[in-house]
């Protein structure tokens, strides 16, 4: 079992940066496919990014070059760097783990852990 626990959510302007944490439990960071999801009120939820346990990295089109994915051993975090942050990035974020070699992790449906969400708020 691998409990999610996200912090650093907040309110911010157009332009400013957030930094979102999430802390993996019952596993570490190096054994989890990890990703990045949002759903903003009435609209389906979002693939933002992900990073698979062998370290490849992917981004949705809308983050690209604004937001980055990262993960430190050494405390056992997943971190989503967003930067340049625009009222359209307004949206709950969660955090998503999966095991396994194969899985296709811009699917939603491919993660077996989710956080609890942490609300971003980008007021124009």
């Amino acid at each position: 079992q691998v409990h999610l626990v996200e912090t650093g959510g907040g309110l911010v302007q157009a332009g400013e940066s957030l930094r979102l944490s999430c802390a993996p439990s019952g596993r570490t960071v190096s054994e989890l496919n990890m990703g990045w999801f949002r759903q903003a009120p009435g609209k389906e939820r979002e693939f933002v990014a992900a990073i698979r346990w062998r370290n490849t990295v992917d981004y949705g089109e809308s983050v690209k070059d604004r937001f980055t994915i990262s993960r430190e051993h050494a405390m056992n975090r997943l971190y989503l760097q967003m930067n340049n942050l625009k009222p359209e990035d307004t949206a709950v974020y969660y955090c998503a783990a999966a095991l396994g070699s194969v899985v296709i992790v811009t699917n939603s449906a491919s993660y077996a852990y989710w956080g609890q969400g942490s609300q971003v708020t980008v007021s124009s």
